[in-house]
Formats: structure tokens, C-alpha cells, sequence
């Protein structure tokens, strides 16, 4: 199913799935993983993490894109810009991290691992979530971790600061947004 978007020129927002929901006639139940409070639309209310994220910031002269691992993965998901101008590139995570997650990131339900959280969001520590003393790109690193996900995903975001392999540029272009792509 294709569902296209007409965004406005100026614009940045996120885009997420969820997966393993239960919902009634009226579109509320509960997701296993990407949830927002129970209900069928979000409304403007955020996403539960761990959650894989499409990022896109749309401006006058280049759009900024990328797909993030920083709060954790549930799905794999890539962006693919087409008809656009300059360092088009793809973004994204095709690879199931699932199969691969540590279990002490492991979110499980029904015993059967259905997301991979991050560092930060396990262990709410200020080296794995990139704040105190790691709040900058020169202090705040890659980590056992947020290698697992680079290495399975050169493409996405795997911390806080991994923006010069992660974020991807564009002029003017259209974006094609996919939920569980099949590897390249």
C-alpha cells in the first residue's frame, strides 16, 4: 500500500511505525512496539521507544534527511529521494537488528524479541544518551553498542552525534518513505 504525502516547503517532522497492534473498531488497543497512548493517530503526541525513525527536514534551498536508530529499532525502514538535485542518497536500516540485539536492550512480548532499545533508553546513562559531560561531539563517542547498530546500518543514525555518515542531503527533491524494505 502507497500512501503519498504533499508536505509544505518549510517543514520537519518524523515519521515511525509501529507493529504487533491489537486495536478495536474505534482504532484504540495497544502496538508491542512504536505506540502512542493507545490510540489509531498519534494527534501530535510522540512515539513510545524504542522506535526506528524516518527524520526529514524540508527548506528553501536543501532538505536533510536521515533514518534514526537513536531511540532504538522496531522495524527497518528506508528513505529514497528521486527527481531531486545534488547528493540524493538513500538512508535507512533494511537489516532485522532484532535478530542481532543484545539482551540487555532486547524488548520482548510474547518471548519473541520485537525491539532493540538503545543504550540511552536502557541504561539512561550520560555516555550512552550523549548529555553532561558527554554533550558534545568530541566527548560523546560510539560505544559497544551504537557500533552494533553502524555496523548493521551504515546508512542510519546509530547516537547522538553521528551526523557526518547519517545525514543525507538533497535540493528540492521527492521522498519515497518505506516500512520493512527488503535488502538491496
Amino acid at each position: 500500500m502507497a500512501i503519498t504525502i504533499n508536505l509544505p516547503p518549510l517543514w520537519s517532522s518524523r515519521f515511525w511505525g509501529r507493529h504487533g497492534c491489537s486495536l478495536d473498531a474505534s482504532g484504540y488497543g495497544r502496538c508491542a512496539t512504536g505506540d502512542w497512548g493507545g490510540s489509531s493517530f498519534c494527534n501530535g503526541v510522540s512515539r513510545t521507544p524504542p522506535a526506528t525513525l524516518a527524520e526529514v527536514t524540508l527548506s528553501q534551498q536543501q532538505d536533510f534527511y536521515d533514518v534514526s536508530l537513536v531511540d532504538g529499532y522496531n522495524i527497518a525502514m528506508s528513505i529514497t529521494p528521486f527527481k531531486g538535485a545534488g547528493k540524493c542518497s538513500y538512508a535507512g536500516c533494511v537489516c532485522d537488528l532484532n535478530l542481532m540485539c543484545p539482551v540487555a536492550l532486547q524488548v520482548r512480548d510474547n518471548k519473541q524479541v520485537v525491539a532493540c532499545k538503545s543504550a540511552c533508553f536502557a541504561f539512561n546513562s550520560p555516555r550512552y544518551c550523549c548529555t553532561d559531560n558527554f554533550g558534545s561531539p568530541q566527548s560523546c563517542k560510539p560505544t559497544a553498542y551504537s557500533k552494533i547498530f553502524k555496523t548493521a546500518c551504515p546508512k542510519a543514525y546509530s547516537y547522538a552525534y553521528d551526523d557526518p555518515t547519517s545525514i543525507a542531503t538533497c535540493s528540492r527533491d521527492n521522498y519515497l518513505v518505506t516500512f520493512c524494505p527488503h535488502r538491496h
